[in-house]
């Protein structure tokens, strides 16, 4: 056979074989994509995928230019060689490849016969972020010399294409094309005009540690375990999550859905307290259920006190911006500085603004300044530029020292950390920023966190951190969402009414014989928690209102689910009113908060009576109603079997008659969503 092989070779170079070709070719691509994602973390960006795929066509487009390389056997012979050469090329130029190499690159693959054709949406979106794309000159910031700045890089750099997650992946890693924030609201509008079907998602290998996996909370018999105790909350990065996975057509993955985030990112208009003695005033409201008429809702609605202009207290704001290489998209970098401009035009004259940058090292950008010398800290932010790996720790230990440096004693002292959420240099496991931070907030600085962009973004370290920082947690994906968090919300997210702010509810097991919290399950505390001021927990800000949500379960009803105990201490729940004194109470609140600067709590308590029920869900209050409803929307999300037969079109319904005046239209936007949930989960 070979002798045969030979003979016909020695009269001409046979045809060349696909199956041979493909063969091949396939074996090299294998090879590169199992390196990509052993190699993932050097090469942030699509800058160095290009590249390793344009070295490989190259080296298959000279091979098949040589005619004697296609035949049968030898033929084959020939090309599995040729095909390791090139798997070995690929491997070797990964690993050579740096961050500032990626500039070249994309001068090199803009232009040419290989560039592949358009869609009109695809061109109208990477119009509109480079429009967004900062255009500054590439002039570097002066920093101190022991520091390092960050490596320049131009300016107009493609945003990253990445692969879209399947719903119901536990990561946050690959979760869809990366579009800018201003053309990601164009891309919604044409989604919602069509029938959507759930896409097609290739499967992305799940990074450990990027979202925190958790389960929802299950239903709870009050004759064994009649309290419930958990931790303020008054964070909103779930539901500029969810908007963005939906809005890009695909279900959010489950586990980044946490139920109170999307209930409590709305504005609420619940009456709050006079005077700033009464920090807060809480609301308490009985509805019947919707998705179940043998069950009822005890819904909690708290409102901070709104410190008037006059009585704002002084700021100390530290901007923390990462400048790593892995921000060098429009939705990251550029989108940042935008958003601090917003919230630099929020700040009073006498208020101070410091900016520290961390790529590979953390370098200061600009010492502590008054905020009347605005446009020197504009400039300072129009030259930052992305490069570099991110040593975050590094990055906030600069921040606390300028934090420390411009303290204002009776102010508010604040970093504010602006990052795609990778800390992947240095110290940067959980435990040891956690120790870090809280350590910070005992001397009265605490800390806030933005988070920028997607492919990266470690939704769990930034819960982390922000939990322990005493502050928010927002993800900004859009100028919008910038305008809401730190320009609407300002005063809020800025300027605490009240720290380590607990919440306690005991039920009557006489009138009550089961109950389930509504989210909150990241939030949980234990029973001797609440008493114990030692214990962090979270912060409400000014004029920030905070809303709890338990579906209990009234004794004698049929949807009871847990049988009586035979054996033990715990006995058949009474009937109503015979073995106490709070029969007409369904449960007693108890809050526990501390003032600004103050070591020790004050209590505050509620009963939640039969006079705070109402008989019919549309007797309640439009932000009730409203409540329940995106409450019902994050429940669909998580997959909670309570809310497995209530349709979505029934969450549109009550959403759409308790939507109000809705000035920002915050509330039209979440209808949308729940019509775009509904295609995509068809």
């Amino acid at each position: 056979m070979i002798e045969q092989d030979l003979e016909k070779l020695a009269q001409g170079a046979p045809a060349p074989r696909d199956a041979a070709k493909r063969q091949a070719l396939g074996a090299a691509m294998q090879a590169y994509e199992q390196s990509a994602q052993e190699k993932h973390h050097t090469a942030q960006g699509s800058a160095a995928g290009r590249r390793l795929i344009h070295i490989a066509t190259s080296i298959w487009s000279g091979l098949m230019k040589q005619r004697y390389l296609a035949g049968s056997i030898l033929a084959t012979l020939m090309i599995l060689p040729a095909a390791a050469y090139m798997t070995w090329q690929i491997v070797q130029d990964q690993q050579g490849w740096r961050p500032e190499d990626s500039a070249a690159l994309d001068a090199g693959t803009r232009t040419g016969p290989e560039k592949a054709a358009k869609s009109p949406l695809q061109s109208d979106l990477e119009q509109r972020d480079r429009a967004l794309t900062d255009t500054a000159p590439d002039a570097m910031i002066h920093v101190a010399p022991a520091e390092m700045a960050p490596v320049p890089q131009p300016s107009d750099t493609p945003v990253a294409k990445r692969a879209m997650k399947p719903a119901g992946a536990l990561s946050q890693q690959s979760t869809g094309p990366a579009v800018s924030g201003l053309a990601r609201q164009d891309f919604a509008v044409q989604a919602d005009q069509h029938s959507l079907q759930p896409s097609a998602m290739p499967e992305a290998e799940a990074e450990q540690g990027r979202v925190q996996s958790f389960e929802s909370n299950g239903v709870t018999p009050v004759a064994e375990e009649p309290v419930s105790t958990f931790s303020a909350d008054v964070d909103t990065a779930s539901y500029a999550l969810m908007r963005q996975a939906l809005r890009q057509g695909y279900l959010p993955d489950p586990q980044t859905v946490r139920v109170e985030e999307l209930v409590n990112y709305f504005p609420y208009g619940y009456p709050g307290p006079d005077t700033a003695e009464t920090p807060f005033r809480a609301t308490v409201t009985v509805t019947p259920t919707p998705w179940n008429e043998n069950t009822k809702l005890l819904h909690v609605g708290v409102k901070g006190y709104d410190i008037a202009p006059v009585e704002r207290p002084r700021a100390n704001l530290v901007f923390l911006i990462d400048v790593s290489g892995s921000m060098n998209a429009a939705d990251k970098l550029p989108l940042l500085k935008s958003a601090f401009r917003l919230l630099l035009n929020t700040l009073e004259p006498d208020d101070t603004v410091s900016i520290v940058t961390y790529a590979g090292e953390a370098g200061t950008v600009l010492e502590p300044i008054r905020v009347a010398e605005k446009q020197e800290i504009l400039d300072a932010m129009e030259r930052l530029r992305p490069g570099g790996s991110t040593a975050g720790a590094r990055g906030l230990q600069e921040a606390y020292r300028l934090a420390e440096k411009g303290f204002v004693k009776n102010g508010v002292n604040r970093v504010m950390l602006a990052t795609d959420g990778d800390f992947n240099v240095g110290p940067s496991d959980d435990e040891a920023l956690k120790s870090m931070i809280a350590a910070k907030r005992a001397g009265g600085v605490f800390l806030s966190v933005f988070g920028f962009g997607q492919g990266n973004y470690n939704d769990q370290l930034m819960q982390t951190i922000a939990q322990n920082g005493n502050g928010v947690a927002a993800y900004i994906d859009t100028l919008s969402e910038a305008e809401k968090t730190l320009v609407q919300e300002a005063s809020a997210s800025l300027f605490p009414i009240a720290s380590d702010v607990k919440f306690q509810l005991e039920f009557n097991p006489a009138v009550v014989a089961e109950y389930r919290q509504i989210g909150f399950e990241t939030r949980a505390l234990k029973r001797e928690d609440f008493n114990n001021d030692r214990v962090d927990a979270g912060e409400i800000g000014s004029g920030h209102t905070v809303t709890a949500i338990y579906e209990i379960t009234p004794v004698g009803s049929p949807a009871v689910l847990t049988s009586d105990l035979r054996y033990g201490e715990a006995k058949p729940a009474p009937a109503p009113g015979a073995e106490s004194g709070h029969g007409d109470e369904y449960a007693f609140l108890r809050i526990r908060a501390k003032a600004p600067g103050e070591a020790q709590s004050k209590l505050t308590e509620i009963p939640a009576t039969m006079k705070n029920e109402v008989s019919d869900f549309n007797s309640a209050s439009e932000d009730v109603r409203f409540s329940i409803a995106v409450a019902a929307f994050g429940q669909k999300l998580r997959k909670v079997d309570a809310v497995a037969s209530y349709s979505y079109d029934a969450i549109e319904q009550i959403a759409s008659e308790a939507r109000g005046t809705d000035p920002f239209g915050y509330r039209s936007e979440f209808l949308q969503l729940v019509r775009l949930a509904e295609r995509l989960g068809q």
